[in-house]
């Protein structure tokens, strides 16, 4: 009985401390995940502060404090060695980087698809010797819709209501069953599968608008950034002006690039935020 009794208190505390150290994750986490949510300003503030003060902790501490003479003994650490860890910080960068600018790529192509199959909608219609007015007018309410309801909506990773309202509405339009009477099953059957892929398309482009990265990889990418800092000053011990010196253009680089990385991270969202131009555009088609 003492034995079992043992075991579950020890279990009880290995599952509390590994709640406990859940808890630790999610709030790093969610940091991370509220730094991206911030606008550009704070972006790149937060990152100038960080990798800023990183900076002058090092400087103070490797030329201006007590363990300035136990530091200057390390004197001698050949540049090769910083070599190793900024080509760690440099191939994870990359990864990131294209991880983010793949989701950007595939989110403007579901973009232009789906107005790509909209208009040929809108085309077949027109072609039709049938009298599809209804369709077009549907075909308007989803894009109206879609531009003025959805995008914003996106921004905020939510769904529109009213959007998916509308593209269900244009589907019911154009699967009357008098259209293939009226114009022949194959423009009915154009018309179904360009209304389809369209809806695809837009599935594709919801997901991605709520897809973002793993915020691991941005955790670990800063932090190796604050090491490559570190590794820089071990190769410079000995003249504090070029210490500084190579700080300041590493620390310059990594705030423009992880930066302008971080505006990129939501491609429907921010200041590089992909534009509604190519469905806006078939506003403008006829009725």
């Amino acid at each position: 009985m003492k034995l079992e009794s043992i075991k579950l208190r020890t279990l009880a505390n290995h599952r509390v401390a590994g709640q406990h150290d859940g808890r630790k994750q999610d709030k790093v986490f969610s940091m991370i995940r509220a730094w991206l949510d911030l606008p550009p300003a704070g972006i790149f503030a937060s990152l100038a502060l960080l990798y800023f003060g990183m900076l002058v902790i090092l400087a103070v501490v490797t030329f201006r404090s007590p363990l300035t003479r136990p530091l200057q003994s390390l004197n001698g650490i050949v540049a090769p060695f910083y070599g190793s860890v900024a080509i760690l910080f440099a191939l994870l960068t990359s990864f990131l980087a294209n991880d983010i600018s793949e989701r950007d790529r595939l989110a403007l192509r579901s973009v232009q698809i789906e107005a790509s199959e909209l208009r040929n909608v809108h085309t077949l219609s027109v072609a039709s010797v049938s009298d599809m007015r209804n369709i077009r007018a549907a075909l308007k309410a989803y894009v109206t819709s879609t531009v003025s309801d959805e995008w914003p909506a996106m921004g905020a990773m939510r769904l529109s209501p009213r959007t998916t309202a509308a593209y269900d509405e244009l589907l019911r339009q154009i699967s009357q069953p008098g259209i293939a009477r009226a114009s022949g099953t194959a423009v009915h059957a154009a018309l179904l599968s360009a209304a389809v892929r369209a809806g695809t398309a837009r599935n594709d482009r919801l997901a991605l608008a709520t897809d973002h990265t793993s915020d691991l990889k941005w955790l670990v990418v800063i932090v190796l950034g604050l090491f490559t800092q570190v590794a820089i000053g071990l190769v410079h011990l000995e003249r504090q002006r070029s210490f500084i010196a190579a700080l300041v253009l590493f620390s310059c680089a990594v705030v423009v690039t992880l930066g302008t990385m971080a505006l990129q991270e939501y491609p429907f969202d921010g200041a590089l935020q992909l534009s509604p131009a190519p469905i806006q555009a078939l506003q403008s088609l006829s009725d």
